[in-house]
C-alpha cells in the first residue's frame, strides 16, 4: 500500500485531542487509529506491535543480518490532530495544481487565493490533497504516519535491503504538548530518533524556539462608578496597560525566522478580576530569558503604580531549544542531510522551526531527535494541503535513512554542525 493509500484512509479517523480534558489520552478516540496502526505493524511483521495504555503505538523492525550493531533509529509521528480546526468527516480530495486560486468549496465560497497562498505557484503541475474547506486535512500528522508506515512495509517486502534495528512510535496528544511525555524511552530502545512533523518537502529542522507560558492575573477593586473617584482599580483597564507594555512589533504578525515574540493568546475579565494568557518564544536561551524578565518586570511596574498583589505573572517554561542537545550529536544530521540527496528531486532546507515538536523535549529527555518533512502545507487549517509526490518522496527518504552505510570518520560530510547554529 502506497503512503498516499495509507494517508486516504488514516484522515478518515478523527484524532482531535483536547487541552481541556485530564485523561491519558485526551480523548479516546485516538486509541481507534492506535489500535489500527498496532494490528496493522503486526501484519507486517514487526517485532511486539501494540497500543500502551497511554495511547502509544510501538513496533520494532529487526535488524538485516550483518547490521545487528548499528545504532537503532527510532522514527515517530504523532496521531493527534490540532483542536485548532475540526478533524470530524474530512472529505478529501485529489486535485491538479495549476498555480491558480484554487475552489475547496464552491457552495461555501471557499477558496484558497495564490495571492494568499503562493506555495501554490511553487506546486503547480503537481497532485495535491485537498479538503472541501470545512476541516483540517490531517497532514499533521498523519502524513508523517502514512510514509513511515510505507517505508516499513517496503524494507519488510524487500529484504534485500540491509538496514540495522528500527523503532516506530505513533503518539498521542502532540498538538496539546504531551505527546512526547508518554513515550517510554526504554521501551523504544533507540539511540537516536527522528520524528516527521514538519512542512514541505525537505526541510530538516533541528533548533526550535524555546518556549514559555505566562499567565498574568490582575485582581482589582470595583465600586459602583458613581462613586468610584480614588478607589475604583478596574482589573480589565490595568489588564489593558499590561498588554500596552509589551513590545508591540514582537509578535507573531512582525516576526520571521530567528525572531522571538510574545503572543497573547487569551483575554477575559472585568473590573474585578482580569486574566492575559500569553506564550513568549525566542531560539536564543538568553534572549528566551529576558524575555520572562520582561514580563515580570511589567507585573512590578504595575504593581509599583496600582499596590502590591495587583498584578502576579505566573509563567512555566515548556520546552527548549533542541539545538542545545543535538548539536552532540552531528552524525544525526548528516544522515538526515544523505537521506534527503539519494531521493532525486528532493532539496534539503535546513529551517530553524518556529514552534516545537516532540523531538524537541524527547531530545532534551536524552533521545537526540530533529525534526523531518511530510510534505505537507499550512498546518492546523481548511487549507490544508499536501502534493502526492512528497508522501511518496518521504517514504523513500525514509527508507534510504534507515538503509544508508554508517559513515567513516575520513567522509567529507561528516564533521560538526555549522558554528552559527551553536549556541
Amino acid at each position: 500500500m502506497t503512503a498516499t493509500e495509507r494517508f486516504l484512509r488514516y484522515i478518515t479517523y478523527d484524532t482531535r485531542s483536547d487541552e481541556a480534558s485530564d485523561t491519558r489520552p485526551s480523548t479516546d478516540k485516538q486509541r481507534l487509529l492506535g489500535q489500527v496502526l498496532a494490528e496493522e505493524l503486526a501484519a507486517l511483521g514487526l517485532e511486539n506491535a501494540h497500543l500502551d495504555p497511554d495511547g502509544a503505538v510501538y513496533a520494532h523492525l529487526p535488524a538485516t543480518p550483518g547490521r545487528e550493531g548499528d545504532p537503532v533509529i527510532a522514527l515517530i509521528a504523532h496521531m493527534d490532530t490540532s483542536p485548532s480546526a475540526s478533524g470530524a468527516n474530512v472529505r478529501a480530495r485529489r486535485v491538479l495544481c495549476t498555480g491558480e486560486d484554487l475552489v475547496l468549496n464552491a457552495e461555501k465560497g471557499i477558496v484558497m487565493e495564490a495571492a494568499v497562498f503562493p506555495d501554490l505557484q511553487e506546486n503547480a503541475g503537481e497532485e495535491l490533497i485537498v479538503t472541501d474547506g470545512t476541516t483540517l486535512l490531517g497532514a499533521d500528522d498523519k502524513a508523517g504516519v502514512a510514509e513511515i508506515m510505507a517505508a516499513a512495509e517496503h524494507l519488510v517486502r524487500h529484504p534485500d535491503l540491509p538496514h540495522g534495528r528500527a523503532a516506530i512510535c505513533f503518539t498521542p496528544d502532540e498538538e496539546i504538548g504531551r505527546g512526547a511525555g508518554y513515550v517510554d524511552l526504554d521501551k523504544l530502545g533507540a539511540d537516536f530518533g527522528y520524528t516527521v512533523d514538519g512542512g514541505p518537502l525537505g526541510s530538516l529542522e533541528y533548533e526550535n524556539f524555546n518556549a514559555a507560558s505566562a499567565e498574568i492575573t490582575v485582581r482589582g477593586v470595583n465600586i459602583h462608578p458613581g462613586e468610584g473617584k480614588n478607589k475604583m482599580k478596574n482589573a480589565a483597564l490595568i489588564a489593558a496597560r499590561f498588554i500596552s507594555l509589551v513590545p508591540p512589533a514582537e509578535s507573531p504578525a512582525h516576526t520571521e525566522g530567528y525572531e522571538g515574540f510574545y503572543h497573547l493568546c487569551e483575554m477575559r475579565g472585568d473590573e474585578n478580576e482580569a486574566r492575559l494568557s500569553w506564550i513568549i518564544r525566542d531560539h536564543s536561551r538568553e534572549k528566551f530569558e529576558a524575555r520572562k524578565a520582561r514580563m515580570e518586570a511589567i507585573a512590578a511596574y504595575l504593581n509599583g503604580e496600582y499596590g502590591p498583589g495587583t498584578v502576579t505573572a505566573e509563567i512555566k517554561d515548556s520546552y527548549y531549544n533542541m539545538l542545545e542537545k543535538v548539536a552532540d550529536h552531528p552524525e544525526v544530521i548528516h544522515r538526515a542531510r544523505a537521506a534527503y540527496r539519494s531521493v532525486p528531486g528532493v532539496t534539503v532546507k535546513e529551517v530553524p522551526i518556529r514552534g516545537g515538536t516532540d523531538g524537541a523535549q524527547l531530545s532534551w529527555r536524552g533521545l537526540p531527535c530533529p525534526n523531518l518533512s511530510t510534505g505537507g502545507y499550512h498546518f492546523h487549517g481548511v487549507f490544508e494541503y499536501i502534493p502526492t509526490r512528497s508522501l511518496e518522496a518521504m517514504t523513500r527518504v525514509l527508507v534510504s535513512l534507515l538503509t544508508l552505510p554508517w559513515r567513516t570518520a575520513e567522509d567529507p560530510d561528516r564533521g560538526p554542525i555549522p558554528s552559527d547554529k551553536v549556541f
